[in-house]
């Protein structure tokens, strides 16, 4: 059992302006890195899901190679994380001190991502380079420590009295990097890692990087799950795309859209296509909304707008799968 969490997860009493991306901006799926060779090989495994608790009965921890390599300029010698994540930042105690707190709060550690040039597709070459969250960009790290610690808060105070879900948010491996003259990608997941770009265009407030953050541990918890929005969501997805094709409209797709995130000049961006499989981001896309509903529900006891399973019968299968599968049926808000 968990104790009450008492830190009160604000939420806005009406709905957001759309958050707006880069035309086709690639959250997750569609454009990931190359890597170099073997670097693949010791991603961690997405395969088991484990209780959350950190560091107690086989729960999920971030490993000391594991850290090394998100740590690279810190000394051999250390023998364990938190003498890694002091040395590696201490030319900034403020951002030492959010790296630690992070660590020992939430198990996950705050390191760089390689220097590597990812294929963006369409988009061309991005250049990614290592980018410690100190000094100008430490604000990143406090954003990211913040954001984590509101998702910790919600979940406690949504499953205290309950049985854990089979969902994993603790434990991470955050690698910052910086792209060189682009905006994009904002963030993206592979494994348990999370690689945030301090440049990215969605990440300029704690709000767009808490959004930005449960969207792609999302995509984590949905491989670790043998990539399950694929299999559950296709067929109302796609039947979803077929009314509202062949030139998809916001007009038509609005009942169907769990999150307000709309591409610039284009589509909510949960039925943006030509964004590798689009089903994975329209199940993230879910998800916020139930991070979302969830939290609003805790925080006002109502919500302020209709529920997002109450506007179509495709949204009441979609919601009732996700909740089911990834939340142990977990769901305060009322019946339709």
């Amino acid at each position: 059992m968990w104790a009450l969490l008492v830190v009160v997860i604000a939420v806005a009493c009406s709905a957001p302006a759309p958050r707006v991306l880069p035309q086709g901006f690639p959250r997750a799926r569609e454009a990931r890195p190359r890597f170099a060779a073997g670097e693949r090989d010791r991603l961690p495994s997405v395969i088991e899901l484990r209780p959350p608790e950190l560091r107690a009965g086989g729960a999920p921890q971030v490993t000391l190679d594991e850290a090394r390599r998100l740590l690279p300029d810190a000394p051999a010698a250390c023998a364990d994380i938190e003498c890694l994540l002091e040395k590696a930042y201490a030319r900034d105690a403020k951002a030492k001190a959010l790296a630690l707190g992070l660590y020992r709060a939430h198990g996950s550690v705050a390191g760089v991502g390689p220097d590597e040039v990812m294929d963006g597709g369409y988009r061309g070459k991005i250049h990614l380079v290592p980018e410690l969250p100190v000094g100008t960009y430490r604000a990143h790290l406090q954003w990211v420590a913040d954001s984590l610690q509101s998702i910790d808060d919600l979940f406690g105070k949504l499953y205290d009295q309950q049985p854990a879900p089979a969902y994993r948010w603790r434990a991470l491996q955050l690698r910052f990097v910086r792209s060189v003259g682009k905006r994009t990608p904002s963030a993206y997941a592979m494994g348990w890692i999370v690689e945030y770009n301090v440049a990215g265009s969605l990440l300029t407030s704690f709000a767009g990087v808490r959004e930005t953050l449960f969207h792609e541990v999302f995509h984590s918890n949905d491989d670790a799950h043998a990539g399950w929005s694929g299999k559950a969501l296709r067929k109302d997805y796609d039947a979803i795309v077929a009314r509202c094709g062949p030139k998809l409209s916001n007009a038509c797709l609005a009942p169907y859209a769990p999150n307000d995130t709309v591409v610039r000049g284009g589509l909510y961006y949960a039925f943006q296509q030509n964004n590798g499989d689009a089903v994975h981001e329209y199940a993230a896309e879910l998800a916020v909304r139930y991070w979302k509903e969830q939290s609003e529900m805790l925080s006002a006891g109502k919500l302020s707008r209709k529920a997002f399973k109450c506007r179509a019968p495709e949204n009441a299968r979609a919601w009732k799968a996700l909740v089911g599968e990834f939340f142990g049926g977990r769901d305060l808000t009322p019946p339709c």
